[in-house]
């Protein structure tokens, strides 16, 4: 039996920039993020390069010395692809290619590729497509030649990889097209949507790779796909649940993370409408990742984007399981304690405490206080149920709404 051979990680190298508005902890966070962005789209990271700076170099983003020093490093180790942590401008893309004579990302390209690995149904691949066209358009100038010396693997999905010789006519024609497909989509997933009735919405919401998949097959008893990778599930999923014969729909949407690129947020309005036709949002946070404060307001900041910030949120704080605090030394003079040793008991007392009963902390992968988070969403749904068919309740006064069960 022949063994199928796993693709090669291509090389890369990660860059970013040390500012005022964004310091040495913070630049460390986002290409800790992005490094992870770059396996999961099939990359593997050799080396980071940082420069501190007021702002980035508006022709070359880095100074032309440590940029020559980049340049010599992708020489000596056969790296294929540089990847920055910030969107570049065209001529900046330009630039860069022809000094490092590589393929060359930044952060936008490279979501937009993982988002094109991930697109499963002909709904997610037109609204990435879209958006990648989007993307593309502004760079065609650049990009055409770039896409010569190098074809195939990171950033080279989507339109950029069969249609080289494309104007910019030929893109903007492309645009109209798909937004016309995507209109048809949108009123598809609209009657979709209504011919679910008056049944109470739930969506899950939260940043990528929070464990919303997972919560989902919890809950629902389904299984759609999980995994330990930024953007796991794109397509979103909705599913019938059944708690004390009080049916509600649960759906799981596309994650959300930082510097999120405005053709994603554009391009994918139609999988963001279930979240704003969902009369309540779990906002599911991954409490043992150290940034999960910073998780909490891009997803909001996301929210209030698409026009649902003001919808009922309960906060769910999932991996409970996996949250360690940093072992702290009452003795050491030197070193302050900070967030980073708090207990959970300790967290639970600083502004969680402000949020009240809309707060609740799972591990939704060994189901720990999974009753309490059902019977929580039981009792919010029951009473959005209860408006919206108030006849029901007084049909069956006797039955015995706050007794949890089974589900």
């Amino acid at each position: 039996m022949i063994e199928k051979k796993e693709k090669a990680l291509e090389k890369t190298v990660l860059i970013g920039v040390i500012t005022k508005d964004q310091d040495e902890v913070k630049s460390k966070e986002y290409l800790d993020e992005l490094e992870f962005l770059t396996y999961t789209a099939g990359g593997e990271v050799k080396k980071r390069f940082t420069q501190k700076m007021e702002m980035p170099n508006p022709k070359t983003f880095l100074g032309s010395g440590k940029m020559e020093e980049v340049r010599q490093y992708i020489v000596d180790n056969d790296i294929v692809t540089a990847i920055f942590d910030d969107e570049l401008s065209a001529s900046q893309e330009r630039n860069i290619s022809l000094l490092l004579n590589v393929k060359v990302l930044d952060r936008t390209n490279l979501i937009l590729d993982i988002f094109a690995q991930r697109a499963q149904t002909s709904s997610a691949r037109t609204q990435v497509e879209l958006a990648q066209c989007q993307y593309l358009l502004p760079r065609l100038r650049g990009m055409w030649t770039h896409l010569e010396r190098q074809k195939g693997g990171i950033g080279m999905r989507g339109p950029g990889e069969t249609e080289i010789e494309t104007d910019r006519r030929i893109v903007r024609d492309k645009i109209t097209l798909l937004k016309a497909k995507i209109k048809t989509i949108d009123k598809q997933m609209s009657v979709q949507r209504g011919n679910r009735g008056k049944m109470v919405r739930v969506a899950l919401v939260g940043y990528t790779n929070v464990g919303k998949s997972t919560l989902m097959n919890t809950v629902s008893k389904s299984a759609v796909f999980a995994e330990n990778k930024l953007f796991a599930t794109l397509d979103t999923t909705v599913r019938k649940v059944v708690i004390q014969n009080l049916p509600f729909l649960l759906t799981d949407t596309v994650g959300f993370i930082r510097k999120l690129p405005t053709q994603l947020v554009e391009s994918f309005k139609s999988t963001l409408d279930e979240v704003r036709e969902a009369d309540l949002l779990l906002h599911v946070v991954d409490i043992s990742h150290p940034n999960f404060e910073d998780h909490i307001a891009s997803v909001e900041k996301t929210l209030g984007e698409i026009n649902s910030a003001d919808k009922p949120i309960i906060m769910v704080f999932n991996k409970i399981d996996a949250y360690k605090a940093e072992p702290f030394d009452p003795t050491d003079l030197i070193v302050p304690r900070t967030e980073v040793h708090y207990s959970l008991e300790e967290w639970k007392k600083t502004w969680m405490n402000k949020i009240g009963d809309n707060v609740l902390f799972i591990s939704a992968l060994n189901k720990k206080n999974l009753e309490d988070f059902k019977k929580r969403i039981y009792n919010e749904v029951r009473e959005i149920h209860v408006k919206r068919f108030p006849y029901n309740h007084f049909l069956y006064p006797d039955y015995d709404y706050d007794n949890m069960g089974e589900e």
